[in-house]
């Protein structure tokens, strides 16, 4: 599903027009954003759960050459499916 059926599909759900759902998903995705930049989470219970993970620096392999390479210590989004949601899609 791209952005502008995502949009679409919000509109009609929630019987308000395009624009306003496009609104409404700027403003989530944004909120949600600031929220893990603060190194937080966002939690909708049975739904799913965003959470900034940290990752250590590690040594990987380029696997044409096969040559060693540094791969530094970064921060990564990690999502985890609700209850409700798992089982929704089973």
């Amino acid at each position: 599903m791209t952005k502008a059926e995502l949009v679409a599909a919000m509109g009609k759900e929630a019987k308000i027009s395009k624009a306003s759902a496009e609104k409404a998903l700027n403003a989530f995705t944004a909120t949600v954003t600031k929220a893990l930049k603060k190194g937080g989470r966002l939690a909708l219970p049975g739904f799913m759960t965003f959470s900034v993970a940290k990752r250590k620096a590690r040594i990987g392999r380029d696997p044409r050459t096969g040559n060693e390479l540094k791969i530094p210590a970064k921060k990564v989004v990690k999502f985890k499916a609700g209850s409700a949601l798992k089982s929704a899609v089973k």
